[in-house]
């Protein structure tokens, strides 16, 4: 037998085309015997850091036991240009190119063919990411090529009858590549008669064999042999169809779609033996190339991006004259006071380490202006701003000549800034803290972006806070710097920067602009087939019902039941193990569904398509490819444009070298941005938010009344209940609340409230405790809390108090108990009792886990605390902004109205004498939608109505308007949308009057704007006459105003307004049944989504408007419906079937508004623990319910609180709404001890929704139906 390796090999990183995991290959050549393997994606890279540590962590194994290392290949089956230039992009023919594999046999071949790859989706792609020749002799050292599949050029000439064109190409190859290019045969016979698959391949490949057989003779090339590997196993083969049908979109049964051989499985050795016995050399020539291939690793060291320091500081050369190595020595083997010298040896390791002395001058050079600027801006945050005098002191040593610089800044900010910019010189970091502070302070300062007060444990830094990267006080807040960056070890700093949503892309785009786009790149992220996924995807192409799939992966929890007291991993294996409906549907009669499990398990996990890191982005000195392949995606700050990014993903990324760093887009910040841009408009007050006082009375008001609906981080109804326990009064409250306020640490809420309002008594185990403990009422909230107390009890450093908290917080119990005796001893020197420390231990143990990152805790404090206070101090400001950031979430707009109602502030259509383009504040302080929201609008036509309305005045009536507008921008389309909208309502005609037709069949709209055109043209000519204005020498009569009888139903218009704004805004066509929605009904329309947790309900009861109706007929020819409701807070689906349908569907009218009933069944008789469906039992329109079921009204009135006012109110709207429900009254005292019940025998009412709101708002009032 002879040996053999795979070269050409698919992994899933060849997306929606190869199946098999890299783990899964590696492990089947290794069992073998195969020495190594290459991979080769089509087009890509994706899969190499995979492979490589993969292969990296089994040589690891390999090496204890005395194995000679597995050799990886990396490689990539690309496709070259069929007609001479990448850059052409002609059509059709351009489109894809010639296979072609390349791989690497050593370092400068992996560099080379991350940059033929780069290039290859940066300048070449055109449908598929293509090279060229030119690319391929530029960059061809240090790689090995073979001519790949018959979509290779030399198999496809030959297929073609172009020998002279394969010889050609045979001989470019050779010239290029030498001993290096193979030529590749490969064999997919398919010898099963009843298997479905491609039979057409085989005779090809045999047909262009023979002439590569004999051109590899005449030339002198050698052969190999592969087997286009795309799945692991045989039996993988008919889930690999499946994948095909989903990345084609055809289905499984379809006579036209993409078929494989199924042969193209990882085979053993002896399997491709049996095929190519009569060829051996193709087969021992794999280990050819196998022999020829180095191994080596694509990791490095971090590759820090250079920063341009400006000239007037000095230059890097100055330095190298200015400091000898042996300065550089002792400043980078001592610690901040220039003490404590490390031994040579280590000394020198750790030179080499930061990339040797060459490379130390330029960090000196870079730490040495992070310096100035760190102590300019210590002025301003520690000095009042006042200059700081900085002095050099010689260290206090015989064997050195190293000064140190000291401040005349307080003691604890002098020494924290030493110890801080000493930590990132010695690191080797200042240029990465120099980049940041420079986008961070242009976005502030040039762009006009608004800028987070910084996030996660960064915000521990004096340095960051003093440059402006943070905005909150470290020492201020006990904020740690070794829970950043631990002196002890080296870790690669982590600074995620929050941008307002906009101004994001600008940023990202003015780094880029500065340091090279070739230099800078997003970070790619594979989506994968999750468990929930695969069986969807596997179940539609074997046509099971949407419903049964939905419920198979409704069944599914989000976290699978422990066992053994571990949770299991999610994946469909375990799955299948603890739900029932899936080992049901795995053991079917059914072969669609028994196939759809099968498959699904073998499917999961496959990528199934890329995108890009939501924040994360590499800055590099070099450009990007010179050291990880690069691809391109849409990019997501600017459209209709492609954005370069890496191949590898966010997990691996930075083992290569490259530097990132987190850009976020905090929609939070871009409401606040336009909360203070509306307090510009309607108040022309301008807000600095990052100087609003702590202490303001009115935001801890709100807090404590927990009216925290749209602000930052507190919204919830939890948050909210415990916010009203607790009457936050201090900032810190607010901080440890936010750290609580999480599973696990949520317990310990009740005693925090408790002790802050001394109901618990504050105790501290050991005295000194309380000066870390005393802000949390001597409660441990936070994992910094339990760094300084090691310090303070135990005398743990600052890198040994990180390690335990890092050890604690991720159950490490082996580093956990090696540093327990350490903290025992330390505190009994400190003459602590070692019971007390023992418990102080356990205590740790027990919530280290659940503890807090305090830094980020307080960063999202505060910009929770800003919106706070500008929802308590400028309420409609706020309200808008957040309502125009959040206008697409038609749930969330409706949430944040009714908190308007509850705030007293009206929330009004769009009207175009008070509207700004989003969401804005009239003088009366009530809320206006923005004109540019309205469908069929645009920001163009609503800047138009807006800029002339600023200009010249309010438009007087609907004739003003058309005399005024610029008719270039406002087009009839948006005169309807106005009109149907209510934009025009001011002007006091009806919005149905603009529709009505004149004598001529010309609508009021058709009018107005004629005259308006003909005004404005008449206007221009007198204007330009030799005798005289406009105003003295023409007029032109205006139109009439339309009569008519027409009258839209309140239905009707609503729905036109809905339509157009997209939320019903003047009233809601379900107003007149909320009192039914509320008192009769148990089940809101988005509970439909979840029929299983309606089981426990008896009747399910709800009512809604009918929004849509989508009606067809199963595969077995019953009628069916799917009825969309909505209500007040969302909507849900209804389904009927059959005789249900039939009998009921003349209920389902769009517009209708119906209330249903119906009960919760198995959806299989056989299966009472299946999947669940809800089963109609009755429809009926929500009128008739009201009339019938709302018998009377029972209206509670306290009289201590009572007034003629609301007496007088009351009556008044009873007696405008008469109906059919009995009205009672019952009185009672303040104590609600004492009533009386009377029954009104004069009146009976309807009771509508502004009877209803009224008694809601006052406090004097209640009611109960029947």
């Amino acid at each position: 037998m002879q040996d053999f390796v795979h070269l050409h090999v698919h992994t899933y990183y060849s997306i929606l085309d190869g199946q098999s995991s890299i783990k899964r290959l590696v492990d089947k050549a290794i069992g073998n015997g195969m020495r190594g393997m290459a991979i080769t994606d089509h087009g890509d890279m994706f899969g190499i850091k995979e492979f490589h540590d993969y292969v990296g962590s089994v040589n690891k194994g390999r090496k204890k036991e005395g194995k000679e290392p597995f050799v990886p290949i990396f490689g990539c089956e690309m496709y070259v240009s069929r007609h001479g230039s990448k850059s052409l992009r002609r059509g059709k023919e351009d489109q894809s190119g010639y296979h072609l594999i390349v791989l690497a046999k050593n370092y400068k071949g992996y560099k080379n063919l991350i940059k033929l790859v780069s290039r290859s989706w940066v300048d070449g792609f055109y449908m598929r990411p293509r090279t060229d020749r030119e690319d391929l002799e530029k960059y061809h050292e240090g790689l090995i090529v073979c001519s790949a599949c018959i979509a290779g050029e030399v198999p496809k000439k030959i297929l073609n009858g172009d020998i002279a064109g394969a010889r050609e190409a045979v001989e470019w190859y050779h010239r290029v590549f030498g001993d290096d290019y193979y030529l590749e045969l490969q064999r997919h016979e398919v010898k099963d008669p009843s298997l479905r698959a491609n039979r057409e391949t085989f005779p090809l490949q045999q047909k262009a064999n023979k002439v590569l057989v004999e051109l590899a003779q005449e030339y002198g090339i050698k052969l190999v042999c592969s087997n286009d590997a795309h799945f692991v196993d045989q039996e993988n083969a008919e889930a690999h169809d499946h994948l095909l049908c989903l990345s084609t979109g055809k289905d499984l049964d379809d006579p036209t779609r993409m078929l494989y051989s199924k042969q193209e499985w990882f085979k053993t050795r002896e399997e491709m033996n049996d095929v190519f016995q009569d060829i051996p050399e193709a087969l021992s020539n794999t280990c050819e190339i196998l022999d020829k291939v180095e191994i080596y690793s694509i990791d490095h060291d971090p590759i820090m991006p250079f920063f341009p320091i400006p000239e007037d500081f000095g230059t890097e050369e100055q330095w190298r004259q200015k400091f000898t190595q042996e300065q550089l020595y002792e400043e980078f083997t001592r610690d901040e006071n220039g003490l404590n010298p490390m031994p040579r040896e280590e000394g020198e390791k750790k030179i080499q380490k930061l990339g040797g002395y060459d490379k130390l001058y330029r960090i000196k050079f870079e730490a040495d202006y992070l310096a100035k600027l760190a102590y300019k801006g210590a002025a301003r945050c520690y000095n009042n701003g006042q200059p700081v005098d900085i002095t050099e002191e010689q260290v206090a040593a015989a064997d050195s000549s190293l000064v140190i610089l000291h401040s005349s800044l307080p003691k604890e900010v002098d020494d924290r800034i030493r110890f801080e910019l000493h930590i990132m010189k010695t690191m080797g970091f200042p240029g990465y803290f120099l980049i940041v502070q420079d986008f961070i302070n242009s976005a502030r300062d040039e762009l006009g972006v608004m800028v987070g007060p910084g996030r996660g444990s960064a915000a521990g830094s004096v340095v960051a806070y003093c440059l402006g990267i943070t905005k909150i006080d470290p020492l201020k807040y006990d904020l740690l710097f070794e829970r950043f960056l631990n002196p002890d070890r080296i870790s690669l700093p982590d600074i995620d920067t929050d941008f307002d949503d906009d101004g994001r892309g600008k940023v990202l785009k003015w780094v880029e602009d500065k340091y090279g786009h070739e230099n800078c790149a997003h970070i790619i992220t594979y989506a994968t087939m999750a468990t929930k996924n695969s069986i969807k995807d596997v179940a539609r192409v074997e046509k099971v019902p949407i419903p049964v799939s939905n419920a198979l992966c409704k069944a599914i929890p989000d976290r699978l039941p422990d066992v053994d007291g571990k949770t299991p991993k999610m994946n469909l294996t375990n799955a299948i193990k603890a739900v029932p409906e899936l080992r049901d549907a795995e053991a079917s009669t059914d072969p669609a569904l028994r196939n759809t499990i099968k498959y699904a398990k073998m499917l999961e996990g496959t990528v199934r398509g890329t995108g890009i890191h939501a924040c994360g982005f590499i800055i590099c000195r070099d450009p990007i490819s010179d050291w990880v392949p690069v691809s391109t995606a849409d990019d997501p700050d600017f459209k209709d444009t492609k954005t370069n990014c890496t191949q590898y993903d966010g997990h691996v990324i930075e083992s290569t070298g490259l530097i990132k760093m987190d850009f976020l887009g905090l929609k939070t910040l871009s409401e606040l941005k336009e909360a203070c841009e509306n307090i510009k408009i309607t108040r022309g007050i301008d807000i600095d938010l990052d100087n609003i006082p702590i202490d303001d009375p009115k935001t801890y008001e709100l807090y404590q009344q927990g009216r925290t609906i749209g602000t930052f981080q507190f919204e919830s109804a939890g948050m909210q209940k415990y916010l009203r326990e607790l009457k936050p009064t201090v900032f810190e409250d607010l901080i440890a609340m936010n750290a609580l306020y999480r599973p696990g640490p949520m317990g310990y809420i009740p005693q925090f409230i408790r002790r802050k309002h001394g109901e618990e008594p504050i105790t501290y185990d050991i005295p000194v405790m309380e000066k870390y403990l005393k802000d949390t009422y001597g409660i441990t909230v936070y994992q910094e809390q339990v760094m300084l107390l090691s310090r303070l009890l135990a005398d743990f450093t600052r890198g040994e108090s990180d390690a335990l908290r890092k050890a604690m917080g991720k159950k490490k119990k082996d580093i956990v108990d090696a540093m327990k005796p350490k903290f025992i001893e330390g505190g009994k020197k400190n003459g602590h009792d070692p019971k007390v420390l023992e418990k102080i231990w356990s205590d740790w143990e027990a919530f280290a886990s659940y503890a807090f990152n305090k830094s980020h805790a307080a960063c999202y404090s505060w910009v929770a605390f800003q919106t706070a206070y500008l929802k308590a101090n400028y309420p409609a400001e706020f309200m808008a902004a957040i309502m125009s950031r959040r206008r697409d979430q038609i749930t969330e707009i409706t949430k944040l109205m009714d908190e308007c109602k509850q705030m007293g502030i009206a929330t009004l259509g769009p009207d175009v004498n008070e509207s700004y383009q989003k969401f804005g504040v009239n003088k009366k302080g009530e809320i206006r939608f923005g004109l540019a929201a309205i469908k069929g609008m645009g920001d163009g036509v609503a800047q138009a109505i807006i800029d002339e309305r600023q200009k010249n005045g309010p438009y007087k009536n609907i004739f003003d308007f058309v005399q005024r507008i610029n008719f270039s921008q406002v087009n009839r389309k948006a005169f309807e949308s106005l009109a149907l909208s209510g934009g025009f309502d001011s002007f006091g005609l009806r919005r149905e009057d603009y529709f009505v037709q004149n004598h001529k069949g010309e609508t009021f709209i058709d009018t107005i704007m004629r005259y308006g055109q003909l005004y404005q043209q008449e206007k221009q000519e007198a204007q330009n006459s030799l005798f005289g204005s406009f105003d003295d020498g023409v007029e032109i009569q205006t139109p009439p105003l339309p009569k008519s009888d027409v009258r839209w139903s309140d239905i009707e218009r609503l729905n036109k307004e809905r339509e157009l704004v997209g939320i019903y805004l003047s009233a809601h066509p379900l107003d007149e049944y909320k009192i039914v929605l509320d008192n009769l009904c148990n089940t809101k329309c988005a509970d439909l989504a979840d029929t299983a947790a309606l089981a426990d309900r008896e009747d399910v009861v709800l009512g809604g408007i009918v929004t849509n109706v989508r009606t067809g007929f199963t595969k077995t020819g019953n009628p069916f419906g799917i009825v969309t409701l909505e209500d007040f807070e969302g909507s849900g689906e209804l389904a009927l079937f059959g005789e249900d349908w039939g009998t009921r569907s003349g209920m389902f009218t769009q517009g209708a508004s119906i209330y249903v009933t119906g009960k919760v069944k198995p959806r299989f008789a056989y299966n009472d623990k299946g999947p669940k469906e809800l089963k109609v039992t009755g429809v009926e329109f929500l009128q008739t319910v009201k009339n019938r079921a709302i018998d009377r009204i029972t209206i509670s009135l306290t009289t201590s609180m009572l007034n003629e006012e609301i007496v007088a109110e009351l009556g008044e709207l009873i007696n405008e709404h008469p109906g059919n429900t009995k009205l009672f009254f019952q009185l009672h005292d303040g104590t609600g001890r004492h009533h009386v019940l009377l029954r009104s025998t004069s009146k009976t009412v309807d009771v509508k929704q502004d009877l209803v709101r009224y008694i809601e708002q006052t406090p004097a009032l209640d009611y109960k139906i029947n």
